[in-house]
């Protein structure tokens, strides 16, 4: 067996994974960064930035490389409802709340991952791809490593003051510690990358039709991400049969069919769910969780890939402050699921209405109409859907 220590043990290289590496060791943390794959590897995921992620790409270094690599602008979203109205929202550029930038980005998840890690090898961290973690060193209550295989099978210890949990919505983190909980909201996602779809231009497509919901996202030029969440009951019998379940689904929904005729499928379709789940706060020291490890709710509003930058900014910056040198005590690094919980609260709750709202045809069509007759109100939830107009400002909104 071989056996390593640092300072800090990130487990899971995607978005937060790698993020949170480079923050640590920019601040002079020895670090080791694991992930069972091999990169670039495919991923399921909206594949959508929102204009505040810009800030935390250009905090990591990483900004210029994204642009580079063919990140596409997206300045709004075309929604429509199921009447058929259609509101075209685009993310304010004047007024009290701006965006680190006037624009959201799209990038294909192997390409934007990689752009990532790479930034991480730049760094003096110590990248393992295909380690795959398989449980955590105790000592007493505190965790103080992991156990991991290299891709040979032979095992591999790594002690460290701190393991970051980056793993995803599987992690193998948060599995260990029992900190997982199930969600009463019980939906899948199928997405495929697909061409053929025209007239997308600068602006993403949301296709609401009760139950389901369709998104169009253009990840490269010509390649759309195209998405479709359903009741996860409703896909279950399909078990095993789910491209047949994804072609006849997108039929049903009124106006998506004329929307994709023409589409050619460009790559495997990849399905996950439930979607939504929850992860208890981890009370013991050495040990912190970060982007989806923590818990997910729903893609709609795709704030996922924002989540796993903007906390593991979050993250560095309450392990780095600790009273004393890399305190990882429970107490010392309680303070981050307290920030993380009021960073991401408030858009939460959003999220919750939204779902509440597109769950029926009804109310869907009845605040499609409200929000066509204010514009002002649609640009105000553009800005919160792009993580830079605190949700607290739509309600005023709405009720001022």
């Amino acid at each position: 067996m071989t056996a390593a220590r640092v300072d800090v043990v990130v487990v899971g290289a995607g978005p937060a994974g790698s993020a949170a590496a480079i923050l640590l060791a920019e601040r002079g943390w020895s670090v080791t960064l694991l992930d069972k794959a091999a990169f670039p590897r495919p991923k399921i995921c909206g594949e959508y930035l929102s204009p505040e992620g810009a800030r935390v790409l250009d905090r990591l270094g990483a900004l210029k490389a994204v642009d580079a690599a063919g990140a596409q602008p997206l300045h709004g979203m075309r929604i429509v409802a199921p009447d058929g109205t259609v509101l075209d929202g685009t993310y304010p550029t004047g007024g009290r709340w701006r965006g680190y930038r006037d624009h959201a980005l799209a990038i294909r998840r192997e390409i934007f991952d990689r752009v990532l890690l790479e930034r991480a090898r730049a760094l003096p961290v110590d990248v393992r791809e295909r380690h795959r973690v398989t449980g955590l060193i105790r000592e007493g209550s505190a965790v103080a490593g992991v156990h991991a295989e290299a891709l040979d099978g032979s095992p591999v210890d790594v002690r460290g003051r701190l393991v970051v949990g980056a793993d995803g919505r599987a992690s193998v983190v948060a599995h260990a510690l029992g900190l997982l909980r199930p969600h009463r909201l019980r939906r899948l996602a199928l997405i495929r990358h697909v061409s053929g779809i025209e007239a997308l231009g600068d602006r993403g497509e949301i296709h609401v039709d009760p139950p389901d919901y369709c998104i169009l996202n253009p990840v490269a030029p010509g390649i759309v991400n195209l998405g479709l969440v359903v009741p996860l009951a409703h896909a279950r019998p399909f078990s095993g049969r789910l491209e047949t379940f994804f072609a006849a689904r997108l039929k049903q929904l009124r106006r998506v069919p004329a929307r994709i005729h023409g589409m050619r499928p460009e790559g495997p379709l990849m399905a996950m769910g439930p979607l939504a789940y929850r992860v208890d706060e981890p009370r013991v020291a050495g040990v912190m969780l970060a982007g989806d490890a923590a818990g997910f709710y729903d893609p709609f509003t795709g704030e996922g890939l924002y989540t796993a930058l903007r906390s593991a900014e979050m993250l560095a910056e309450v392990a780095h402050a600790a009273p004393s040198a890399h305190d990882v005590s429970a107490a010392a690094l309680a303070p981050f699921p307290r920030a993380a919980g009021e960073a991401f609260r408030g858009k939460a709750r959003v999220t919750r209405a939204l779902q509440l709202v597109i769950a029926r045809r009804r109310p869907a069509n009845l605040t499609a109409h409200v929000l066509q007759r204010r514009p002002a109100l649609l640009s105000m939830l553009m800005g919160v859907i792009g993580d830079f107009v605190p949700p607290r400002e739509l309600l005023r909104a709405m009720w001022g």
